[in-house]
């Protein structure tokens, strides 16, 4: 192979293989990160350390968030029966986007004994980007109800993300700062159109396709005609 051509061909398989390792960049990136919780109990001051784990999955147009405990956090003078204790919690996002997520889960399904660390069940929420960038989430507040009482546990050692996504808002907008609290409402604080009017403007859109589809029929028949009649 001439050299000018296999200097081409070698330029040109480089050039391949960099966008190949473009394409393989992971989206996401995860971290068990330790968390110091403080907790406010109805018998005192509690602390606890656990390990917490955030994933995310894809859904839909947005993502799947799953919060994790590895440890448990607080415990409970009496016993808690089967579906006495109710976990929720925040999740802090940064980033491109900012704001907070709030995730929840089922009552525990089991007993939990008097004066046990409590272990929280997975902890889910959606995430539906605003913004175009990546975005870090990062262990906020846990709060358990159980027996009419409330515990408020807050991160007290400023934890690092647990969790980064490369994502893309809907539309394809962008931006580097912004405010969000995944309640269901755009940046004006107006419901998304999902009703009927976007229907409508649908339908109207596969109307026009069909009216224009049958203007063109009709042309082209009258043509047909005018050509036999030749």
């Amino acid at each position: 192979m001439p050299y000018p051509k296999r200097t081409a061909a070698l330029a040109s398989a480089a050039a391949l293989a960099g966008s190949a390792v473009l394409l393989a960049a992971p989206a996401a990136h995860a971290d068990v990160v330790d968390v110091n919780y403080q907790c406010r109990t109805p018998i005192g001051d509690k602390s606890a350390v656990s390990p917490i784990d955030i994933k995310g999955v894809r859904s839909g147009s947005g993502y799947r968030i799953t919060m994790s405990w590895q440890k448990g956090v607080s415990s409970s003078p009496v016993e808690l029966g089967k579906g006495a204790m109710n976990p929720s919690a925040s999740i802090k996002l940064d980033g491109a986007d900012s704001g907070t997520l709030s995730v929840s889960g089922p009552a525990n399904q089991a007993a939990i004994p008097a004066n046990t660390p409590i272990k929280i069940n997975d902890l889910s929420g959606t995430y539906t980007p605003r913004k175009t960038g990546k975005v870090t989430f990062t262990a906020g507040v846990l709060t358990i109800k159980a027996l009419g009482t409330t515990t408020t546990c807050t991160p007290a050692n400023s934890p690092k993300p647990s969790l980064t996504l490369d994502v893309t808002a809907a539309g394809g907008a962008s931006g580097s700062s912004g405010s969000s609290s995944q309640s269901g409402t755009d940046s004006g604080g107006r419901l998304p159109k999902t009703g009927p009017e976007d229907s409508v403007v649908a339908l109207g859109t596969l109307g026009g396709t069909v009216l224009l589809a049958g203007a063109a029929g009709a042309l082209w028949l009258t043509r047909r005609n005018q050509a036999a009649r030749r």
